[in-house]
């Protein structure tokens, strides 16, 4: 198993499930006849993402005792990701989600995770401070902070951590995850995304994510503010425009999209994102990683699966050959 107790590239901390895709594009769900069955959940796909990169990496989240937890701690060995903090939750099913495929841009979720998911019962008493600390890069997501325990764990994983390293969170809004108030009134979610920026070092989000932790929906005050919330680091990705990129050290970067033809636009956020914990730990300049992680991404929507359809180096290399260039400052 890559890595060790107290060192990986990459810990990541949130949410994993069984992800179900249609084999048929184009088809309302209540008529699609067979699926297929991948690994899925953000903070899992993730940590795929940057393995297949080369990258040692692990995941911490829990699964249910059932059939489909032991598939996926089959499928993050598969792909390299360590397991040794994946654990079983008595009593809770693991989750399993549906989506729809309609091509290009509307792919709609249907999350099973009632009544509630394992992965948002970590507890703080579990979590191994001393491998969060040591970790090069830890990454947390907005949905972690959507319920108790894992709020707590997931902010205690934070402080713990007082940005060594880099620490990056995933804006990650998924409001049918949350409470039916939060759905109705994001503001309930704000103060917490506040909180978890302050001990951030990187936050990447899209404009509807960026909007709920800042309140505010251009690109380039999205990130401003992003910035006086603590980060070093704003990543606000803005699908067809591209990607807006900006350091507290004034440098930006604006990278357009990669063009392909998409398949299944889900998974290509997380694929962005290992591809960006890869860049950063590579130390590369801001837009050759945000050009990066943007081939990584188009590479995975031109595919139906996410965990499976992760790019390795050579196959973002291929996709670069052919993208535009940048635009920075």
């Amino acid at each position: 198993m890559a890595g060790s107790a107290n060192f990986f590239d990459l810990i990541t901390m949130g949410r994993i499930g069984v992800d179900l895709y249609p084999q048929q594009s184009g088809v309302p769900l209540a008529r699609v006849e067979s699926f297929g069955k991948f690994l899925g959940g953000s903070a899992a796909n993730v940590a795929v993402a940057a393995a297949r990169l080369g990258r040692s990496t692990a995941v911490i989240t829990r699964t249910g005792a059932d059939p489909f937890g032991v598939y996926l701690h089959q499928q993050l060995r598969e792909f390299g990701v360590d397991d040794r903090w994946v654990t079983p939750v008595d009593g809770l099913p693991t989750p399993v989600t549906f989506c729809e495929l309609f091509p290009p841009d509307d792919f709609p979720l249907y999350f099973y995770r009632r009544p509630s998911a394992p992965d948002l019962a970590i507890h703080t008493d579990e979590l191994d401070y001393f491998a969060i600390r040591a970790a090069r890069i830890f990454w947390i997501t907005g949905t972690g902070l959507s319920e108790e325990p894992s709020r707590s764990a997931t902010l205690a994983a934070l402080k713990s951590r007082d940005k060594a390293g880099t620490t990056v969170f995933d804006l990650d809004w998924r409001p049918a995850l949350w409470s039916d108030t939060a759905w109705r009134d994001p503001e309930e979610a704000r103060p917490y995304y506040a909180e978890a920026l302050r001990h951030a070092t990187v936050a990447v989000g899209n404009l509807d994510e960026c909007e709920i932790a800042t309140g505010v929906r251009e690109p380039q005050a999205c990130a401003e503010a992003l910035l006086a919330a603590g980060v070093e680091l704003a990543v606000v990705k803005q699908g067809p425009k591209g990607v807006l990129a900006v350091h507290r050290d004034g440098t930006t970067a604006q990278v357009p999209p990669v063009p392909v033809e998409i398949v299944n636009g889900l998974g290509a956020g997380d694929a962005f994102g290992g591809a960006l914990c890869h860049g950063l730990l590579s130390g590369w300049e801001l837009e050759r990683t945000m050009r990066y992680a943007n081939a990584a991404g188009a590479h995975v929507a031109a595919r139906l699966a996410c965990s499976s359809a992760m790019p390795t180096e050579a196959e973002v290399e291929t996709l670069l050959a052919g993208a535009p260039e940048p635009t920075s400052a």
